[in-house]
């Protein structure tokens, strides 16, 4: 089963993971917009990077994409673009027919023993689970390929107790 983990946002990532491994992990495709070239998510890149790791299949694909809400001393611009990119991952997954899961950070990451660890403990423990991965995750800022990937693993771990 190829698992695809999402973790949402501008700088979010999406990890491609099979059979317990990582095939690839991609950080959110992004372009920039309007006169202050704001980023944002570029749904037709994601589109493509799906499609090419899919081969236009849709059997035996499952999208995990963590379950982003508004957060507390967010600005009101911020989290519209939140959730804005949050809406067009799940358009693009509904437009594709991916069966898609949600899945609460605060779920998988006390599956993993993350709560109220630092945001860079992710990394830590992508890195502790997939040595081999550990060159792509060398950078303070790949903690969100770190959460791409747990979230892909926590699916892989737990979906045979769920079905």
């Amino acid at each position: 089963m190829l698992i695809i983990g999402i973790d949402p946002g501008i700088s979010g990532s999406i990890c491609f993971f099979e059979n317990g491994k990582i095939l690839e992990v991609i950080e959110m495709p992004t372009m920039t917009d309007g006169k202050k070239n704001k980023r944002q998510v570029n749904g037709s890149q994601i589109y493509n990077e799906i499609l090419k790791k899919t081969n236009n299949s849709k059997n035996n694909i499952r999208v995990i994409i963590e379950q982003v809400s508004a957060m507390p001393g967010q600005g009101v611009t911020s989290m519209f673009n939140f959730g804005q990119s949050f809406g067009i991952l799940k358009g693009i997954c509904s437009a594709m027919q991916l069966p898609m899961y949600f899945v609460r950070p605060a779920k998988w990451k006390k599956y993993f023993g993350l709560i109220n660890s630092e945001k860079d403990a992710s990394r830590t423990k992508a890195i502790e689970m997939f040595p081999y991965f550990s060159s792509q995750l060398s950078k303070k800022k790949d903690s969100n390929k770190a959460d791409a990937i747990l979230i892909a693993s926590f699916y892989h771990e737990t979906y045979k107790l769920e079905e």
